[in-house]
């Protein structure tokens, strides 16, 4: 299966949408209960997707060249909770 830049920032929006709502769960277990693990796991592949996915937005909003919109939107919206799902559904979905 051979994956495009678009399709690979999909993958990585979904991928840090998903992560970033695990930490929701994790940071609980780690200042409630004491379980540390689930959280530095989680915190740590969170991390790493987060920088993939800003990477990403930026290699295929320069080589589409798209506005200054799909930048800050797309950056912006790593930062909010659900929003990497809105950019995927609203920006990087083929329409049929």
């Amino acid at each position: 299966m051979v994956m495009n830049h678009n399709t690979t920032l999909r993958f990585l929006a979904i991928a840090e949408g998903i992560s970033y709502l695990c930490l929701g769960i994790t940071v609980p277990l780690k200042y409630k209960l004491g379980y540390t693990l689930p959280n530095l796991i989680v915190g740590m592949t969170h991390g790493i997707l987060f920088m993939a996915y800003c990477y990403w937005i930026v290699l295929v909003g320069q080589t589409t060249r798209r506005d200054r919109n799909f930048f800050v939107v797309g950056l912006i919206m790593s930062l909010i909770p659900f929003g990497t799902f809105w950019f995927d559904k609203k920006y990087l979905s083929t329409k049929d």
